[in-house]
């Protein structure tokens, strides 16, 4: 499918900034969405790390009163030392093990058909945990110990698969260690902050000589528009949350996982296998 780069880049855009803080996976949304626009060369690898960045900044937006607070207290305050400390420990596992297998895990899985597997089998994990009987003992982010932190680490660290979900690993995770479903959805908004700059850095980094100025315009479209749809998409999700479960969300990955495993079945779509 062509269509004009830039026409793409707003496309990519909302599709990150819709998905990345829902339990459904952006970055493989964004792997079938760019295979399937014919969006899916080196420098398509540095834009999606682009307009990720403009996600994880409308949640610093939204957030910026509580991020503020803790940035001028954590030499006054211990709940704000702690508050640091809880999102220092649940980034560890994710970086010490994204900077081990990263790159392997990039090579091998970034493909449509991995994802559409792992949105379908993610899907079904998250319908049979919301068959559970969940009774959360901590019921905000305060209450968190270091340990429930570094458990809730080691769930965001699953998300190096792609179609699993850094967000759905983190909440689901959080529910099964006794988080409730807001504090679980907070913090892992909360961990993607630290979590995502550093892959951002990262990559952006590893893939610095495919950095143009010349495609600065289609960055600036993509990461806009992440921003945008992302502040829209965190405020909705909240909400949401408060009141209902995750099977809408788990269901909408198995359907979408199962056409797009369809569409390889039959031959009507030509995907990415490696």
């Amino acid at each position: 499918m062509d269509l004009p780069q830039y026409f793409v880049a707003l496309i990519l855009g909302i599709i990150e900034g819709l998905t990345e803080f829902l339990p459904v996976s952006s970055t493989g949304h964004l792997i079938i969405f760019g295979d399937l626009l014919n969006f899916n060369d080196e420098v398509s690898k540095v834009f999606e790390i682009v307009i990720q960045l403009g996600a994880i900044l409308a949640v610093c937006w939204d957030y910026r009163q509580r991020l503020t607070d803790v940035a001028l207290g954590i030499t006054r305050y211990a709940s704000a030392r702690r508050f640091v400390t809880l999102l220092i420990v649940g980034f560890l596992p994710a970086a010490v093990l994204g900077v081990l297998f990263h790159s392997k895990i990039k090579g091998a899985l970034f493909n449509p058909l991995t994802v559409a597997t792992a949105l379908v089998l993610g899907g079904f994990v998250i319908l049979y945990l919301e068959k559970r009987n969940h009774r959360p003992r901590i019921h905000a982010i305060d209450d968190m110990r270091w340990t429930d932190a570094l458990k809730v680490g080691f769930a965001q660290a699953l998300a190096m698969i792609p179609g699993t979900s850094r967000s759905g690993a983190t909440i689901m995770g959080g529910l099964i260690f006794g988080l409730s479903r807001k504090t679980a959805t907070e913090f892992s908004f909360f961990l993607a902050i630290p979590t995502m700059f550093a892959a951002t850095v990262y990559d952006v980094y590893k893939n610095r000589e495919f950095l143009h100025l010349h495609d600065f315009p289609l960055f600036a479209i993509g990461f806009v528009a992440a921003f945008i749809s992302a502040m829209w998409a965190v405020r909705g999700f909240i909400r949401f949350v408060s009141n209902h479960t995750f099977i809408a969300f788990a269901w909408y990955r198995i359907v979408f996982g199962l056409f797009v495993l369809a569409t390889w079945y039959f031959g009507w779509v030509q995907w990415t296998e490696a």
